[in-house]
């Protein structure tokens, strides 16, 4: 049986972009802003979120029940909304984080077998 992947949030892999974001979430609640930073630092810098891209994330994470509003504040005139994980969503990540451990432990196996990996990684 072939597994189909989906940039959902159902009950298959959450996907990178919201692995980020629930992962960016888990310290502590922030605004929009700032889980960018979060994302962008997470990743060293390999991802880097585009406000539309990470509001939909966000509504697509709200509307399983895995984040939801903290609080609302004004800044200079305009709304600063923070969010933070449910306890749905820390169970969600954690299963996540475990299943991509599972995997990694998997592949780094593998490649030890081949003499391709060692200490320093990949030759």
């Amino acid at each position: 049986m072939f597994r189909v992947y989906s940039w959902g949030v159902g009950k298959g892999s959450l996907g990178e972009t919201a692995f980020l974001v629930l992962t960016a979430l888990a310290g502590e609640p922030r605004h929009g802003y700032a889980v960018i930073e979060e994302v962008q630092n997470i990743s060293g810098g390999r991802v880097r979120l585009h406000t539309g891209t990470l509001y939909a994330v966000l509504d697509r994470l709200h509307d399983a029940g895995l984040v939801e509003v903290d609080r609302e504040e004004v800044v200079a005139s305009r709304l600063r909304r923070y969010y933070r994980l449910t306890g749905a969503g820390v169970a969600r990540l954690t299963a996540e984080t475990e299943q991509m451990q599972r995997t990694a432990a998997a592949a780094a196996s593998r490649l030890r077998r081949l003499g391709l990996a060692g200490e320093g990684g990949a030759r």
